[in-house]
């Protein structure tokens, strides 16, 4: 199992890092990120941060990947910031999307959507065909997320990504214990959205090469 959407108390999560990994590990999962929110003022903090329990992880038996979720970023700094992550060493960049529950700025899906170091965009709410459709042209993952609020508008992310070939990952958005779901819990994600079961079980089957080489 993976989950690229992680938060510890470097931003608003409850748990450090190795609780949160151990947490994740007990449950079941293989491979895992911690992506914080993440501005200009923390992005480096962030990284360097999660460098230094990347043998912890190892030792619970998770690949950790080091990710940021840039967050509030005014859309014409998204692309620089994502460059400037990747560079710092983040191997996945989440864009914290236009979600129906947070005054999220106009524009920053399309933002996140245009950007080559973007990797996926975390609940894009009512995602427009045209935004579906460059997240299918440039390879970067729709999230389907089980996080009450985000999670109103799974069924039109979905609708219209598949629409437009644009792939998905099913993700928690971790800040809790109680936010750490199931393997079945995935799956009800998945088919609650509206996937075909042969849809859940390829998303489900992802890996953190499938998104990073894509």
């Amino acid at each position: 199992m993976y989950d690229f959407h992680c938060h510890t108390t470097y931003s608003d999560g409850e748990l450090i890092p190795s609780e949160l990994i151990r947490r994740m590990a007990y449950t079941g999962y293989t491979e895992m990120g911690i992506a914080d929110h993440a501005d200009f003022s923390n992005v480096a903090e962030l990284i360097a941060a999660q460098k230094r329990v990347k043998r912890s992880a190892e030792l619970y038996g998770i690949s950790l990947y080091t990710g940021v979720e840039l967050t509030h970023v005014p859309p014409t700094e998204i692309d620089e910031l994502a460059h400037l992550a990747k560079s710092l060493g983040a191997e996945i960049v989440i864009v914290h999307g236009e979600t129906t529950a947070e005054p999220v700025a106009d524009g920053t899906n399309h933002a996140a959507l245009s950007s080559d170091a973007v990797d996926i965009l975390a609940h894009p709410g009512l995602i427009t065909e045209e935004d579906a459709a460059l997240a299918a042209k440039n390879g970067i993952y729709l999230e389907i997320t089980s996080r009450g609020g985000h999670n109103r508008t799974n069924g039109h992310i979905l609708s219209l990504g598949r629409r437009a070939g644009a792939s998905f990952v099913i993700q928690s958005d971790i800040h809790a214990p109680g936010d750490i779901i199931s393997e079945d819990m995935r799956y009800i994600t998945a088919r609650g959205a509206g996937m075909t079961e042969a849809e859940a079980k390829t998303v489900l089957s992802l890996t953190a090469e499938d998104i990073l080489n894509r």
